[in-house]
């Protein structure tokens, strides 16, 4: 088990790798990039690919015995007992649509677990910090999630309803059906907002590690929960559908209203 002190120097370090993709990220924001479609059709760019490898430069010569997983350039020592989590722009759709609601995605596992997790707006200058058994900061200050226990007044978010198909469509549309508000688009920004307590659900289908990592610790360190649909807890081996809820009693409602579809 990873001690406080041990967490705070690599929140630290979170922080540092977040600094220096937001530096090499800001000079192609809404300036004319090339966009490449990657093998599963999602786009990418220089900018993805330069803040992945200004931060893998940091860890090798900070951390140099932790693993790596990265969306752009893959893993290096997955199995170590602490490796890194690399999304540097996730939400890459927004970015080159000149939309700043992408987020540099930072996380830290400790034996296959989340313990530190990072979501910074290098554009808007925001950023939202995590790690296990300590309060969330946002830009320093400790914010929390907001009590809500009812469906009919929630705010529901999703990236893009085509995550959904088949069953997965059929349990997100129950749970937009009875939630007050539906809205989409905006990636990790949203998880932000619902430590903040802005946004009440956000319900994801198909994400990958380097999609949920960082969350975990930020939407737990405000006062929420968040989990895959059948409540268990996320890490290196979860399915990629995630729920995260600012209140534990919303979490357990939507939980029933979603179900687990295979």
């Amino acid at each position: 088990m990873a001690d406080q002190a041990e967490l705070l120097e690599y929140r630290a370090l979170a922080e540092r790798l977040a600094d220096a993709a937001g530096a090499a990220i800001r000079p192609y924001f809404r300036q004319p990039i090339a966009v490449d479609v990657k093998a599963d059709r999602s786009p990418v760019t220089a900018a993805d690919r330069e803040a992945e490898q200004v931060m893998r430069a940091i860890l090798a010569s900070e951390a140099p015995g932790h693993g790596i997983v990265g969306e752009e350039f893959g893993s290096d020592r997955a199995g170590a007992e602490w490796v890194w989590v690399l999304d540097p722009i996730d939400g890459t759709k927004a970015f080159i649509s000149g939309q700043p609601t992408f987020g540099t995605l930072v996380a830290l596992l400790h034996q296959g677990e989340p313990v530190v997790g990072m979501i910074d707006q290098p554009i808007s200058c925001e950023r939202w910090s995590g790690a296990r058994g300590l309060p969330t900061t946002f830009n320093g200050e400790v914010t929390h999630t907001r009590a809500k226990e009812d469906l009919a007044s929630a705010t529901v978010y999703a990236t893009s309803p085509d995550q959904f198909a088949g069953a997965h469509a059929e349990s997100f549309g129950r749970l937009s059906g009875v939630c007050g508000l539906t809205r989409f688009g905006i990636d990790c920004y949203a998880y932000g907002l619902l430590a903040m307590g802005f946004v009440d659900l956000v319900v994801e289908a198909d994400m990958k590690l380097y999609d949920f990592a960082a969350l975990v610790p930020v939407v737990e360190g405000a006062g929420g929960v968040i989990s895959d649909w059948g409540g268990r807890p996320l890490g290196a081996e979860s399915d990629g559908r995630v729920v995260a809820a600012g209140d534990a009693r919303l979490h357990r409602a939507a939980l029933g209203v979603l179900g687990a579809p295979a």
